[in-house]
């Protein structure tokens, strides 16, 4: 994800480099990029030593922890070049002497999401891997024993044991405090990718492992100065978190980062006038914004806006909506038992809100039991945003824009179409026959209609003491 800052005129106007998430090629080639540079400041100050940071997909994360990275690390002190001229130089100096300062473990499980357990480990056993391969010099000191070493290398050649990966981070962040003599920065990406990926498939393989890799890390750590976890639910302490007391969360509905995450109104209007395109803003705002994080409003959908800039000429569409096959919220809207749902996804697409309690800790299995937690799911992916705050945990829900709204659209037409079965072409041949007073194939489509949707619809509708709904539905539909 790319963020971008312009202060040249049209004419000199920097590229977008739509795509690149690393902090130090977007400024290094000179491109556009919005100065999120005050997170590190925030990070920096917050209390706790472990952050978890969930944003929806595409709002920026990756390039906040790429940028987090080029700060902090000890092992590149060139770096400080490429602060220099943002918003974080102009702190005080107590904040800029933490740059160049700690060593870095950086990994990402955003790939980690294969169908099954095994795919989905070798993923996340590679990128442990490579976390390794990034400070290969503490091979080459004496500071290791042998053992050490030899676990280093079966680590880093992805042939140790899974209960040595599980302990690979802590191992690794101990060899750095103990080589750097000084604290460790641990950066993780997309956590929840491979959480995600295995519920329902791989739930009781994946958890434990996740859970023992994180919080053998973190907890209680004192070789580390931060840690930083981004992804985009928040999974419940139980799940992965366990006993970490060193840990504060950091959500969609909190006041902290509210901003350091999607574009807030004042850099979108910068970045349409800066294209060209600011007559477009009303509309602009109508399709991407409407998101609010803690206390910040009118926050936008970056990538979206990033797209329609370089694709103005083509008009408005959802590029957000297409970044993500959505399996785990198709599967949960399609459910059986999803009438009240669909009911209030109805509502919803009608520009209108719907008060829902907010599950702040997370926890999968619950998904199957629990259908309000779907209303949880859809806000912290970014389908939903909440609209105000009614108590401690409930929150007015709606839709926040035009590119969302098509999206909802079209998860209904697809359930009509695939999990209930009615097909367009069978509705209008039908409708045909019966205006033709072909009576026979009628009764023949007639009957095929209602035996694709009987079964579904008449527990419901009956037990509310209206039978003939089934009925007067296709009649409307006809």
């Amino acid at each position: 994800m790319l963020f971008f800052l312009n202060k040249k005129s049209m004419e000199t106007r920097k590229r977008l480099n739509i795509g690149c998430s690393d902090f130090k090629n977007i400024i290094e080639n000179d491109n556009y990029f919005i100065d999120k540079s005050l997170f590190i400041e925030e990070v920096i100050n917050a209390e706790k030593s472990v952050l978890l940071l969930p944003r929806p997909r595409r709002f920026g994360k990756t390039l906040n922890l790429s940028m987090l990275r080029y700060f902090f690390n000890i092992n590149e002190p060139e770096n400080e070049n490429l602060f220099k001229g943002l918003k974080i130089w102009k702190s005080e100096q107590e904040i800029k002497a933490h740059r160049g300062k700690y060593p870095v473990v950086y990994l990402s499980f955003k790939d980690a999401k294969k169908n099954t357990w095994q795919g989905t480990y070798q993923h996340i056993v590679a990128e442990i891997g490579y976390a390794y391969k990034q400070h290969l010099y503490l091979l080459k000191d004496k500071l290791l024993q042998e053992f050490e070493k030899e676990k280093f290398n079966d680590i880093l050649f992805e042939r140790a044991s899974e209960v040595t990966y599980e302990d690979s981070l802590k191992l690794l962040i101990e060899y750095l405090h103990r080589y750097h003599k000084q604290k460790v920065v641990i950066l993780i990406d997309e956590y929840d990718t491979p959480i995600q990926a295995g519920y329902n498939k791989f739930y009781e393989d994946v958890i434990p492992f996740m859970r023992n890799l994180m919080s053998g890390a973190m907890k209680d750590n004192s070789n580390i100065y931060k840690g930083i976890i981004t992804g985009i639910l928040r999974v419940s302490r139980e799940s992965i978190f366990t006993g970490m007391n060193n840990l504060s969360v950091h959500s969609v509905t909190d006041f902290d980062f509210s901003d350091k995450f999607g574009f807030v109104e004042n850099e979108v209007k910068q970045i349409l006038s800066d294209f060209n395109l600011l007559d477009k803003f009303e509309q602009v705002k109508k399709w991407y914004n409407g998101y609010n994080i803690g206390e910040t409003t009118d926050i936008y959908n970056p990538w979206s806006i990033l797209n329609y800039v370089t694709r103005s000429r083509e008009g408005f569409k959802p590029y957000w909506v297409n970044t993500s096959s959505d399996e785990l919220l198709r599967e949960q809207l399609k459910g059986q038992d999803a009438n009240d749902i669909r009911e209030k996804i109805y509502t919803l697409i009608r520009k209108e809100t719907i008060d829902k309690k907010l599950y702040e800790n997370f926890v999968f299995p619950n998904l199957g039991v629990n259908t309000e937690l779907i209303w949880t799911l859809l806000v912290f992916s970014g389908y939903l945003t909440f609209d105000k705050k009614l108590s401690v945990d409930e929150y007015s829900l709606r839709i926040p824009n035009n590119e969302i709204s098509f999206v909802f659209k079209n998860i209904i037409i697809d359930w009509l179409n695939l999990d209930v079965k009615i097909k367009q072409s069978l509705l209008i041949e039908t409708t045909k026959q019966l205006i033709n007073n072909e009576i026979e194939k009628f009764q023949k489509g007639f009957k095929k209609i209602i035996g694709d949707v009987e079964t579904w619809h008449a527990t419901s509708l009956h037990t509310k003491g209206e039978p003939e709904n089934v009925y007067q539905s296709y009649v409307s539909v006809c």
